[in-house]
């Protein structure tokens, strides 16, 4: 019935399932807001909300991204607004831009290895290998290299939401808890390991936690659409 009501109207479909979005997520934020605990972060609440709500309807993914394009065009503006304070630390960012650049292109190449020979020993699933090895990194970007890789995409859209949810929901207590205080530390693991969601966390830590994240989001997304072409099919040779 879901799925008839879909398809005879698409525009009307699109337009409630995008609202009920929205709705859940600024309640989500309301609820933040007021009893400031991180486990009420309005992108874990939605997805805990919205997921049963598609299975209960029968709307799997692809439905869902289908119908909701309106809020996936607008990530891109959003992420473009993260890098102001990029902008506001950028003249001493570029004083270390070097150093920043190396770690992260070792960080990449580790957690994308890893994450690939772990899933492969556990799994042995080549398409589920590769989507989750392109977990730290925005969807968009993601989703385009799992395809081109011949990954699962469903599988790289869940595995960034929750790398994204918990790295910047759990990420700064843990780098606390083992002594890196640093805030261009944190900045720059959060913003590799979690991207949007964990730089949006940092920014409102501070301006200099947020710059750093932003820097490593955008270089780690560069970086990632550079190095994971080549490495990943390498890594697929270790197991043909």
């Amino acid at each position: 019935m879901i799925n008839s009501f879909l398809i005879n109207s698409p525009i009307l479909a699109s337009f409630i399932i995008t609202m009920i979005t929205v709705a859940t997520y600024q309640l989500s934020a309301r609820l933040q807001q007021k009893w400031q605990s991180i486990w009420l972060n309005p992108m874990l609440i939605t997805i805990t909300i919205l997921v049963p709500l598609l299975l209960l309807v029968d709307i799997d993914y692809q439905e869902y991204s289908k119908t909701t394009q309106l809020l996936n065009l607008l990530l891109e503006p959003a992420i473009v607004a993260l890098g102001f304070p990029l902008y506001q630390q950028l003249r001493q960012i570029k004083f270390h831009w070097r150093e920043i650049m190396s770690i992260l292109a070792l960080g990449i190449a580790a957690v994308i290895s890893v994450s690939f020979i772990m899933a492969m020993i556990l799994i042995k699933a080549p398409e589920i290998a590769i989507a989750l090895s392109l977990k730290s990194v925005t969807t968009p970007i993601g989703i385009t290299l799992t395809e081109q890789l011949s990954g699962d995409s469903s599988i790289t859209a869940f595995a960034i939401m929750v790398a994204g949810l918990f790295g910047g929901l759990l990420g700064p207590a843990w780098l606390e808890f083992i002594g890196v205080k640093s805030a261009k530390a944190q900045g720059l693991a959060i913003g590799s390991a979690s991207h949007v969601i964990g730089t949006a966390i940092m920014v409102r830590v501070s301006a200099e936690h947020g710059a750093y994240s932003s820097v490593s989001l955008i270089l780690s997304a560069l970086l990632t659409a550079l190095i994971s072409p080549w490495l990943i099919p390498l890594l697929q040779q270790l197991f043909s």
